[in-house]
């Protein structure tokens, strides 16, 4: 008798416990896959907004000005935040009568420090999902290949004639755990590959930034609280 050997029926005919393993690897599939669009849609956000702050920026619009912009923004990009929280605590270092100029810009660099790394906490927030997803599902699909082999054997061990067409189907269902396992497995290594090489770029970004605005605000430390509404590039 022929036997229906497609991925359905299989998964069907398998064991209970395989039948867990195999849903247990979907849903983990599908959370994956979630992430991975919802992070895809947050960089490359992420990116065009930095791009535009930075534009914006070196285009010689008065410090002051663009620190009023930006303080008003809700939703604006990690450059715009670090820029902001940098500014933020210069300014106030400078209504406190603070003139030694090291003193206002260590102020200023310590506060973009510390946003610099709630920015890169939040981008690399549901990495370390898609790198758990993508480490354990080969193993969570393996343990439902070996758990349905051993049921297919026991199973068998009441045959007194054994051929290849009974063992053929018990496998198959075994092996689709592996199947579904690496299905799972290997998207969320490649999204998460390609996405810490994206927020690396984004991290250097931001501290080329971070430096790059520090010695504006050490040229202009040493000038007095008057002069602080022209900052020069």
């Amino acid at each position: 008798m022929n036997q229906d050997l497609s991925i359905v029926a299989l998964i069907l005919h398998a064991s209970l416990a395989v039948q867990l393993v195999i849903t247990a690897l979907l849903l983990m599939s599908l959370a994956s896959w979630s992430v991975i669009f919802s992070k895809l849609i947050s960089i490359n956000r992420i990116n065009k907004g930095n791009e535009d702050f930075e534009q914006e920026f070196w285009s010689g619009k008065n410090l002051n000005e663009l620190y009023s912009g930006v303080s008003n923004r809700t939703d604006g990009a990690p450059l715009e935040r670090i820029f902001a929280s940098g500014m933020r605590e210069f300014l106030k270092l400078r209504e406190r009568r603070v003139t030694e100029p090291n003193a206002l810009l260590d102020g200023a660099r310590r506060a973009m420090r510390a946003s610099f790394q709630r920015e890169l906490d939040a981008m690399e927030s549901n990495l370390s999902f898609l790198a758990s997803v993508g480490s354990v599902s080969p193993y969570v699909g393996l343990f439902g290949t070996i758990w349905g082999i051993m049921h297919a054997f026991v199973g068998l061990s009441n045959l007194t004639q054994v051929t290849l067409a009974t063992v053929a189907p018990g496998i198959a269902e075994a092996l689709v755990a592996t199947a579904i396992g690496l299905f799972a497995a290997i998207p969320a290594v490649l999204a998460y590959n390609r996405f810490a090489r994206q927020i690396d770029r984004s991290a250097i970004t931001l501290e080329s930034f971070i430096e790059e605005f520090s010695n504006i605000l050490q040229r202009n430390a040493s000038q007095p609280p008057a002069g602080a509404a022209s900052h020069s590039r």
